[in-house]
């Protein structure tokens, strides 16, 4: 039984078209259609789920709702020294860990927000926040992409004027080259 090929997914139809040369029938190939789906879908969902919740144990979270929320959103500023690019929240790292209950310790002696991140920044420096503070420091982390980006601009800029200022391609034919050229072309159609 033959499916027509409108009606075929265009994975499918791919498959169809790899599958026939060497005789396979559209059942077998759907079937694996079906499968690589079902697998990409998987994939799909499991990079879809968050990644926090099983980053925070259970057993590092406060039992007070309201800090508990201010931890993760401190946590959440603060970069994982390890991974680097992920926050202190998200990372499993042991470091991270012991940063998170840093954290939590300090708020539960009382410390407000900034005392408790300026506690961690003490300790491991401006690299660990995930937004450095504009400062003399940090100005190359700041300012170097919009450096970079006006230098390729005046660059482009430069580069575009000059080829429309250059000539413009090879200079004419004179009489007698064009003269000759035309005998060429009449020899060769002979």
């Amino acid at each position: 039984m033959s499916v027509p090929r409108r009606l075929l997914s265009p994975a499918l139809a791919t498959w169809t078209a790899v599958a026939r040369p060497f005789g396979c029938r559209a059942r077998v190939v759907s079937i694996a259609s079906l499968a690589v789906l079902a697998v990409s879908v998987a994939a799909l969902a499991l990079t879809a789920l968050p990644t926090t919740a099983w980053a925070v144990q259970p057993w590092e979270r406060l039992s007070d709702p309201a800090l508990e929320a201010r931890a993760r959103t401190i946590t959440s500023e603060l970069r994982c020294v390890v991974c680097q690019n992920e926050s202190v929240d998200e990372s499993n790292a042991d470091l991270a860990h012991d940063i998170r209950m840093l954290v939590r310790e300090r708020l539960k002696a009382g410390d407000t927000n900034a005392q408790a991140r300026q506690a961690v920044v003490d300790r491991y420096g401006d690299f660990v926040l995930l937004r450095p503070p504009v400062e003399p420091a940090t100005y190359v982390l700041w300012f170097a992409p919009v450096a970079l980006l006006l230098v390729g601009a005046a660059g482009s800029l430069v580069y575009l004027r000059r080829r429309a200022h250059a000539p413009g391609g090879p200079a004419p034919l004179d009489p007698a080259e064009r003269a000759r050229l035309d005998a060429l072309l009449r020899d060769g159609d002979a």
